[in-house]
């Protein structure tokens, strides 16, 4: 970890801060981006200092964070597997979750990690033991992942995480009763889009499982320096896969008995 994570004290340079300011101004008015709105970044490092910038500039609080997947090669390249972006509240008309229908948008079934306590100031590593000690709660969920730039999974990871991860929601389902002793991880779980199966998976799958994702987040956020606080979601990876989506059809998640769906609609100009 401390080998991928160098420099991430650097100052946010102009570039940085006019690529944020381009994605923030493609989210207020509900716009698509055709290509990714400056110099990509070539580190980790530069990738979340356009993360950084943009959080500053948002003015929605932050409910949470996912945490996506880097798969080989880029996770050769970049000696990490995993990358982050934060959740913010926004607005949602019920069941309806908001997607940028001139970019990408994906619906994700996934397990949501809710912090019960904060990790302690200072410390920058972590077991999977002493990770599952600061989470309270397991729920089923779904991630609405969703950008204004239609090619940026396409474009790789240093896109994904300067747009907040390639976020655009979060649909919280029921929680999973005696979490720890449940096998929650080996479950098979189920996407659905318009009740046709897209993708099945089990969260044991990714690296160290989904608890090795809420390990993953303590560290990285320890890192640059970005408190955590009990009650936020980390919502822990695509367990199925990521499924390309559009306005009016409805994403489903199945889990071992559970259900979670929502409706996608398409954003409106903020």
């Amino acid at each position: 970890m401390d080998e991928v994570l160098q420099g991430f004290d650097v100052t946010v340079n102009e570039d940085a801060a006019a690529i944020a300011s381009r994605f923030l101004a493609a989210r207020r008015t509900a716009n698509g981006l055709s290509d990714y709105p400056g110099t990509l970044p070539d580190t980790l490092a530069a990738a979340y200092a356009v993360q950084d910038r943009a959080i500053d500039e948002w003015p929605h609080p932050i409910i949470g964070w996912k945490v996506g997947r880097i798969m080989p090669p880029q996770s050769d390249r970049f000696q990490a597997d995993r990358l982050a972006g934060p959740i913010f509240l926004s607005r949602n008309d019920g069941d309806d979750m908001p997607i940028f229908a001139k970019g990408f948008a994906a619906g994700e079934a996934e397990f949501l990690l809710r912090i019960g306590a904060a990790p302690a100031a200072g410390k920058k590593t972590f077991t999977l033991e002493e990770a599952a000690d600061l989470i309270d709660a397991v729920h089923v969920g779904l991630e609405i992942a969703s950008s204004p730039l239609g090619a940026i999974n396409a474009i790789g990871p240093m896109a994904v995480i300067s747009d907040f991860g390639n976020n655009n929601g979060l649909v919280i389902g029921s929680a999973i009763p005696n979490w720890r002793d449940s096998g929650f991880e080996e479950w098979e779980v189920r996407t659905l889009i318009d009740g046709e199966e897209v993708g099945t998976g089990k969260a044991a799958a990714f690296p160290d499982g989904a608890i090795g994702s809420a390990r993953f987040l303590f560290e990285l956020m320890a890192e640059r320096g970005i408190a955590l606080t009990p009650g936020q979601w980390i919502s822990s990876g695509a367990v199925t896969g990521v499924h390309d989506a559009r306005p009016d059809q409805t994403v489903e998640g199945r889990f071992n008995g559970y259900s979670v769906e929502c409706r996608l609609v398409e954003a409106r100009p903020e």
